[in-house]
């Protein structure tokens, strides 16, 4: 029976859990907390639960060594040390994150022990990629080229969770949506390099009309620019990845980064109200009005959309913070969360949309767009967790029976893991659907 080592515990790991087992291999969760690994592992006689932290070096490499292959779940900074130990007793190893400098630096030790690291096979990372490269392929393989690129993809509430003002709710790690709110961004339009600082990241988002959903926001993902080398589309003018929200969450992000509100820099919070707060990020020693002061600190109105948000989430409230020194992260991540947790009841959902102009020899363009939409059951697994995991744990089955041979350290880019993969997760009703032959009206601008 093949042996699977799975680290971590967290809120997309159960359906990787559930479809190994089910699959026949024997699964071990290992974790900070072990409860939370019996309760994925529900009493199958094929899994084992064990409490692990990732300080307790000789135990991790103890279980490398009598697993087949290992995936890593833990927080990203973390996989660096799996590796290791993979590299250390030659065994193959899965994650669903992006790929660091210092993880591809690893692509000829890994060749030397013969083992893959396979990475970035989840959702976006994952997904994406695969079915991306799908159509660039396709493309590629009648002569085109690939003119315009957008990649989109939004892990969202349903809509009809969406009844907070920010028309969000945590479905996956809540502190890591907050902190990406921090990041710059970088992409090409018609030729040109656009940079974003994170202080614009928010500012002027792009409008998509999605079928069963309707308007949502698209603001840029990080650098889409080393795209034009990982999917081989040198020729590309117009290249950008990005994220979808509802309409508002855009706006109010803008003004709370104008504020600083997710800024890392401590601060003194000893004895003041989230009011009092509020006015120390505005200067301001007077936290009355503070709606109203923060409206004329930012030269907007009193009744904007974002100052609404922002009160609901009970930024200008006098409840005291109970803190000392903290950074304006942590309270504002922290409210968040309190406040806008998915309900045990209600779905989340996936949004993915690419939008392709091609150009062939004759002349012919088309514009190509592949979408996804999927949501989660209630109480089960959320759509987030099932478009993580199910792309990893089909990886980790084709591996183990040998159909994938490459070794090196990889993302989900080549013909031979893309296309049996996205096969497999239709059959778990996890599609892209494509359409070829549009009109340039359908172009994103």
């Amino acid at each position: 029976m093949k042996k699977v080592l799975i680290l971590g515990a967290g809120l997309v790991v159960r359906p990787i859990v559930k479809h190994l087992l089910n699959k026949g291999i024997q699964v071990t969760v290992a974790t900070r907390t072990k409860s939370k690994a019996e309760e994925m592992i529900a009493g199958h006689t094929n899994g084992v639960a064990v409490a692990w932290t990732v300080e307790d070096e000789e135990s991790l490499s103890r279980m490398v060594a009598e697993h087949d292959l290992s995936v890593s779940l833990l927080p990203y900074l973390h996989h660096l040390l799996v590796a290791k130990y993979c590299l250390l007793h030659k065994k193959n190893m899965v994650t669903t994150s992006y790929v660091k400098p210092e993880m591809q630096a690893l692509d000829a030790q890994a060749k030397e022990a013969g083992i893959i690291i396979l990475n970035e096979l989840g959702l976006d990372p994952g997904i994406d990629h695969m079915s991306a490269m799908r159509i660039i392929d396709n493309v590629h393989d009648k002569g085109g080229k690939i003119e315009e690129f957008y990649s989109i993809c939004g892990a969202l509430p349903a809509p009809e969770a969406a009844t907070n003002p920010f028309k969000y709710k945590f479905s996956w790690s809540p502190k890591g949506v907050v902190m990406a709110g921090n990041n710059d961004a970088k992409y090409m339009k018609n030729n040109v390099v656009v940079d974003v600082p994170t202080e614009n990241l928010f500012k002027t988002p792009l409008q998509v009309s999605f079928p069963e959903v309707g308007d949502l926001e698209v603001y840029p993902n990080r650098d889409s620019i080393a795209y034009i080398d990982i999917y081989g589309i040198p020729e590309v003018k117009t290249i950008q990845r990005g994220t979808f929200r509802y309409i508002g969450w855009c706006e109010t992000l803008h003004v709370m980064k104008q504020l600083k509100l997710i800024s890392y820099d401590k601060v003194n919070l000893a004895g003041k109200t989230y009011a009092d707060f509020i006015a120390q990020q505005i200067g301001t020693n007077d936290s009355s009005d503070i709606r109203k002061k923060v409206a004329a600190h930012l030269g907007i109105s009193a009744d904007s959309y974002a100052l609404g948000a922002m009160e609901w989430l009970g930024l200008f409230s006098n409840e005291p913070l109970n803190r000392a020194e903290d950074s304006p992260y942590e309270v504002t991540s922290d409210v968040m969360i309190a406040k806008m947790e998915l309900g045990q009841n209600e779905r989340d959902m996936v949004a993915m949309q690419h939008t392709f102009l091609a150009t062939y020899p004759d002349g012919k363009q088309e514009v190509i767009r592949s979408r996804m939409l999927d949501f989660g059951t209630p109480a089960t697994d959320t759509s987030v967790a099932r478009t993580v995991a199910l792309p990893a744990a089909i990886g980790v089955e084709m591996i183990l029976a040998g159909q994938i041979t490459v070794k090196g350290v990889f993302r989900p880019v080549l013909p031979g893991i893309y296309n049996p993969i996205l096969d497999e997760l239709e059959k778990l009703d996890i599609r892209m659907v494509e359409e070829y032959g549009l009109p340039l009206s359908e172009r994103i601008s």
